[in-house]
């Protein structure tokens, strides 16, 4: 990377990469640019992100609503991570560039909408080739006119920001804080109760938003299919360079995978877990340092984000020599039953929590059937015991869209205490874990974890499987892992 001197900052206010250029080379550098138009029409999801914001400008008449999407974040000195939009930015106005802020005024109907952003390089000064955010440095930016062309929305330059939050009454405002220290401190938060850290008015917002994403539209369906279908050709191309006979590391097979999430979508849409063995009992093993055995278990919790932002989610189970072993598969089979049950009862009506406990007293039953429960099902599953967990650890599922967690501000009572609807789609990712230093279960028990996970959209008669085209049922597990290394290794294409 190209390294960036900040020493010292030019009189124009433009940030510096060397600031000792003589005059006549910057004299030079300003002259003899040609100007270019993007070619770019309206996208076809305009409409799609207007009618969110008319739902939200409908839940809050004659306020005003301020939406950032957030900077860059450092990761080392002075690189920064690759910037990802703020999920509800990102759902209000399909935007991805940093820093940019949606503003929503009361117009006596409505709202108005205005999109602060930075504008493309000025030729007229020299922050096209010395600031951090010119585009000889960047790439090409979006002109106002052009952003507005392509999402629908008015734009202004994100130097305006400033002045139009200056007279905003803090009492009939909302800001969807956290993302823009700018924003946060330029609105002044109302006096009144708050809520998670702050002001209840503003939390109140961000609520507001979750629940719009609970039931998605036509359109994100069919993104979030696209995100699974690349997600399933990553999960094909790991398997076609996983050997039977010999060991590979896991972050090899995180890296074939993350290599068809950037050429299929945007990026992973979550640190991939691959654990190999007992890793596969660490719920959240992103570490993926070790290697795979043959004879042991691959765990793979891994989804692709789509160019629009969705995820998928996806985790599978793989015996590495080809086979699963008889123990390994009777652990399997409970899992596969527990998630099976669990997708069964999903329909428009049914109680998030009824869908848990369908999961969990399969699971319950199956490690009644290994001997591992201190007393009957029934006594597991009671609410003031609940020991089955020591070996289930985690719920059913989850919300999934924009976000891998999508809709996690949403109220319990619409979501993990409420009911599903047409059109929500959630993963079911039963598991059962058994850890190596777990002395409750045989030894040769101790270091298997298996997780199934399907992403499971609600239909009106009832559910299907978004993920369908990834086998479940052991059997088909194996045959799939047999045809994929016939196969052979391939590139996206």
């Amino acid at each position: 990377m190209t390294e960036e001197r900040t020493d010292n900052k030019p009189a124009d206010g433009t940030e510096s990469h060397d600031p000792a250029f003589p005059e006549a080379f910057l004299a030079f550098m300003r002259q003899g640019w040609r100007d270019t138009t993007l070619p770019i029409g309206p996208r076809p999801e305009v409409p799609n992100y207007a009618k969110r914001r008319a739902a939200l400008s409908a839940a809050f008449p004659g306020e005003t609503l301020v939406i950032p999407t957030g900077g860059e974040k450092v990761r080392a000195n002075d690189t920064a991570y690759p910037f990802r939009p703020g999920s509800d930015f990102a759902y209000l106005t399909g935007d991805h560039e940093p820093d940019s802020v949606l503003v929503l005024r009361p117009n006596g109907s409505g709202h108005d909408a205005t999109l602060y952003m930075r504008p493309r390089s000025s030729r007229q000064n020299d922050e096209f080739f010395r600031s951090r955010h010119g585009e000889l440095w960047l790439g090409r930016r979006h002109s106002l006119a052009e952003k507005s062309t392509e999402l629908g929305v008015p734009t202004a330059d994100l130097t305006e920001l400033e002045g139009a939050l200056a007279d905003l009454a803090p009492g009939r405002t909302r800001v969807l804080r956290g993302f823009d220290g700018r924003v946060d401190r330029a609105v002044r938060p109302y006096d009144g109760p708050r809520a998670q850290g702050q002001p209840a008015r503003d939390w109140e917002l961000a609520i507001a938003i979750a629940e719009l994403k609970l039931a998605k539209d036509e359109w994100e369906i069919s993104q979030l299919q696209d995100a699974i279908d690349a997600t399933v050709r990553g999960f094909e191309d790991v398997a076609r360079v996983l050997p039977a006979d010999r060991g590979v590391s896991e972050r090899l097979l995180e890296g074939v995978f993350a290599l068809r999430a950037r050429h299929d979508g945007n990026d992973v849409g979550y640190g991939s877990i691959v654990g190999a063995g007992e890793h596969a009992t660490i719920l959240h093993w992103v570490r993926n340092n070790g290697s795979t055995r043959p004879g042991e278990l691959l765990l793979m919790d891994m989804g692709v984000e789509n160019r629009h932002l969705y995820t998928a989610d996806v985790t599978r189970v793989l015996p590495v020599d080809g086979r699963f072993s008889p123990l390994q598969r009777q652990v399997y089979d409970v899992v596969y039953a527990s998630q099976q049950a669990g997708i069964d009862a999903i329909r428009p009506g049914v109680a998030f929590r009824d869908v848990h406990l369908t999961c969990m007293r399969v699971l319950a039953e199956g490690l009644a059937d290994l001997g591992l429960l201190p007393g009957s099902v029934d006594e597991a599953m009671d609410e003031k015991s609940t020991v089955y967990r020591r070996w289930t650890l985690h719920g059913f599922g989850h919300m999934l869209g924009i976000d891998v967690h999508d809709c996690s501000n949403a109220r319990d009572e619409n979501y993990k205490k409420g009911t599903l609807g047409e059109g929500y789609v959630l993963t079911v990712e039963p598991g059962l874990y058994f850890q190596p230093e777990d002395e409750m279960v045989p030894e040769e028990l101790r270091g298997i974890g298996i997780r199934i996970e399907d992403d499971i959209l609600v239909t009106a008669t009832g559910a299907v499987n978004l993920s369908a085209g990834l086998p479940r049922a052991a059997d088909e597990v194996e045959t799939w892992l047999a045809e994929q290394r016939e196969a052979g290794p391939r590139l996206p294409g």
